[in-house]
């Protein structure tokens, strides 16, 4: 049973099992599906969201994706993690800016050629966001299989994949906006968790739940208020949870933590970079219902009939590939050349492959795309911009085939 759920959690079957399942119900029996993810429990509201299936994975479930996300890149940035000194995050960074830029420019030439002086342009060209964000399930995913899970490589592209994602979610508060953003309730709920989680912090709070269930809800009702996406609440919050003073990997397998556990029945001192903190045990405890309920997630929200694959679909996904790839490429090689390394074991050819991974765009490229053509003129090219979503899990494949040509194994084979 072990062997089983390592492999569910290794692999994230269960994601790629709900896209699956979703595509073939969507197209089976389409108002069925429909029905299904937008079925409502009662007539309760949460302010003022009617409580849906959709709604109650996209806006509450996804608290706790991301804020794992930001675990992670919280322990990378401690001494002996792969962004520290804090120099070491401006190159992922920059690269940040090259992944928005790339698929924009992309997305708008790729429009102007296919849709000049067409009657929708306009509302087409409305979707630039879509191909900005990256999926971080799946990039971390596919990272880990290309270049081993403690590559330097991972740690770039999850540090990227976060950011990115931030700013699509910031992309679907400004430019899609379902009312104009109250940022001011940020100030009012998120900081006061944000300082809730700093004392419970200075206190020796040591239990997670705290931190999630009081600061991180304060942060929740705050991003949610303001008309920000709350699933980034407790990105945040995260950074306040106790954890190691070191950092000496980014990924602790279930493997290792079994090795941890037989030490300690022996009598062994473990003396890992975890130290079973409280970011550690966050991520412990959570890990398995998170990477099941992802199974959910991408149930309900890549469910779209193949009859709606047009030329839009295309634009989306070259924008996410061909975007990604050049633009993060040519962004971290220029942070190079101004003093700004990649980190240590990152060549150039590794962080084209990144580039490549990053445009596993499903996630926030769905949110984004639900808003950006959520209209009754732009209904039209809602599903073919999702379906160029959806395609992007191509990526992944593309990334391994250039990664192995190239000579790129992961570090656990020896390279």
């Amino acid at each position: 049973m072990k062997k089983i759920t390592h492999l569910l959690q290794e692999f994230s079957l269960p994601l790629i099992a709900g896209v699956v399942v979703s595509l073939i119900y969507a197209n089976v029996d389409l108002h069925q599906y429909e029905a299904i993810i937008h079925y409502q429990f009662g007539s309760a509201t949460l302010l003022g969201h009617k409580l849906t299936v959709h709604y109650l994975i996209n806006d509450i479930f996804m608290v706790l994706f991301f804020g794992i996300a930001a675990k992670e890149i919280t322990e990378s940035v401690l001494p002996g993690g792969d962004l520290n000194p804090p120099s070491r995050a401006v190159n992922p960074l920059l690269g940040t800016l090259g992944g928005v830029f790339g698929p924009v420019g992309v997305y708008f030439l790729l429009v102007h050629l296919a849709y000049s002086g067409h009657a929708d342009a306009s509302i087409i060209r409305h979707g630039w966001g879509v191909p900005t964000a990256t999926d971080i399930a799946l990039a971390w995913l596919v990272a880990r299989v290309i270049f081993g899970a403690r590559h330097a490589a991972v740690s770039f592209l999850l540090l990227l994949a976060v950011a990115d994602d931030a700013i699509g979610l910031g992309i679907i508060a400004v430019v899609y906006p379902k009312s104009s953003p109250e940022v001011l309730y940020l100030l009012y709920f998120t900081a006061p968790g944000m300082i809730l989680a700093y004392i419970m912090r200075k206190k020796g709070v040591r239990a997670w739940l705290p931190y999630v269930a009081f600061a991180g809800v304060l942060s929740w009702i705050g991003f949610s208020m303001a008309h920000l996406h709350p699933a980034l609440a407790l990105v945040p919050i995260v950074p306040f949870m106790p954890g190691p003073s070191r950092d000496t990997g980014l990924y602790v397998g279930h493997d290792e933590v079994d090795e941890e556990h037989a030490a300690q029945a022996a009598g062994e001192t473990v003396t890992d970079h975890h130290d079973h903190s409280t970011l550690h045990e966050f991520e412990h405890n959570l890990k398995l219902p998170i990477d099941l309920g992802l199974f959910f997630f991408g149930f309900a929200n890549a469910g779209v009939p193949f009859t709606s694959i047009n030329t839009v679909t295309w634009i989306v996904l070259a924008s996410l590939i061909l975007g990604k790839m050049v633009g993060i490429t040519f962004f971290s090689w220029f942070g190079t050349k101004i003093g700004f390394p990649l980190p240590d074991g990152m060549s150039i050819r590794h962080l084209v492959v990144a580039g490549i991974v990053a445009g596993l765009g499903l996630t926030v490229a769905l949110f984004v795309a639900g808003e950006a053509f959520k209209t009754a003129e732009a209904a039209a090219y809602l599903g073919p911009a999702k379906m160029g979503a959806v395609f992007s899990a191509g990526a992944g494949l593309l990334a391994y085939v250039i990664a192995r040509a190239w000579g790129i194994r992961p570090e656990s084979d020896g390279s």
